[in-house]
């Protein structure tokens, strides 16, 4: 398992952990062992489920068990995946999701079902490149997102969830078709400034939208006219190819030279070593719901690129500010086996199962 490092160090290197091991022993013959634990490997089981996917079983969960109980094996996990210790957490907010999140991990027992993730392609006319980053989401701690790009929209997808926002939720979205223009550095500090900004782009948005649809039922019907030729496609217009071509000549460009920043008043920020240049930046949505994904609804922010491996979003309904950092080193023994190598590895125990 690879742990993003601990809150609120997005910089800081991913940490390794083995969670199962495979012995080929000799010709059609292989063992599994459980890595879970402080009292070393022991008996587990792998199954294949489907393409692409698999799950892992521990076969003796007593050596899952702590002789202190529960507790001990909390505060040795609070340890190991916060870097702190109860004492150190003084928020009652804080506190009550770590515990959810360690009753949540803990019940399965290392019994976990693995699917594999396709990164997105890339393209030339990206802002920046794709991939995985790590980011900070208040008292969630730091989360694994993907970032990919979609024409004239980019997508945050979550891979690492918490108690409110599940793994593959798309977390944040950014129009590239609307870029902010930032008030100068003494204005920006002012929340209400920059709150009036996002909220009049916003409502342009719903506008636009609204438009969108009148003239796409205005198309439905004129395509319904036998008598009269099909309307284009909307996106595929002269002012629809005008919106993209504006989009894309953004992110060819890249962005203007960099500007100061700095978060407005307010904004709260776990890591406070955030660039103070950016880019550019857009508006966005992100998406926020209370515990077990309820009422999730999708609220404005600002998305801020500062430079090609590090972003930001302001979420302006939480007045929080989340820092992304891209995850950039190769993973241990990614290579190694080869993905046919390991499919075909899988097959082999998944046969000596049955």
């Amino acid at each position: 398992m690879y742990l993003p490092p601990h809150d609120p160090h997005v910089d800081d290197p991913m940490r390794f952990k083995p969670l199962f091991r495979i012995h080929l022993m000799e010709r059609k013959c292989a063992t599994v062992e459980c890595m879970y634990g402080h009292k070393g490997p022991h008996n587990g089981h792998i199954q294949i489920v489907k393409k692409d996917e698999f799950s892992t079983k521990c076969n003796q969960t007593d050596h899952h068990r702590m002789s202190g109980g529960r507790q001990e094996e909390f505060r040795t996990w609070l340890r190991e995946e916060w870097g702190r210790t109860l004492e150190d957490i003084f928020h009652e907010h804080m506190q009550e999701l770590i515990l959810m999140k360690f009753i949540y991990t803990s019940q399965y027992d290392n019994c976990l079902t693995y699917r594999r993730i396709y990164l997105p392609p890339s393209s030339p006319d990206d802002l920046i490149k794709p991939g995985l980053f790590k980011g900070t989401y208040g008292s969630h701690g730091l989360e694994i997102v993907m970032l990919s790009f979609h024409r004239k929209k980019a997508k945050g997808t979550k891979i690492t969830g918490d108690p409110n926002i599940p793994a593959g939720q798309q977390t944040v979205e950014i129009d590239l078709a609307h870029p902010l223009q930032l008030p100068d550095i003494e204005n920006l500090r002012d929340f209400s400034e920059l709150s009036r900004i996002v909220l009049e782009v916003q409502e342009q948005v719903r506008r636009e939208e609204q438009e969108q649809e009148h003239r796409q039922e205005e198309e439905d019907r004129s395509q319904q006219a036998a008598s009269q030729p099909a309307a284009k496609p909307l996106g595929e217009g002269a002012e629809g190819e005008e919106t993209a071509a504006g989009a894309e000549g953004m992110t060819q460009d890249k962005a203007p030279a960099s500007q100061p920043f700095v978060l407005p008043m307010g904004v709260i920020s776990r890591n406070e070593d955030y660039p103070r240049t950016c880019r550019i930046c857009f508006y966005g949505t992100g998406l926020i719901a209370g515990h077990g994904f309820t009422s999730p609804e999708r609220t404005p922010g600002v998305f801020v690129l500062f430079d090609d491996d590090r972003f930001g979003f302001i979420w302006l309904e939480l007045k929080s500010f989340s820092l992304y950092s891209r995850i950039k080193v190769s993973f241990q023994n990614a290579e190694a086996p080869s993905r046919e190598a390991f499919d075909e590895m899988l097959k082999n125990i998944q046969s000596l199962a049955t």
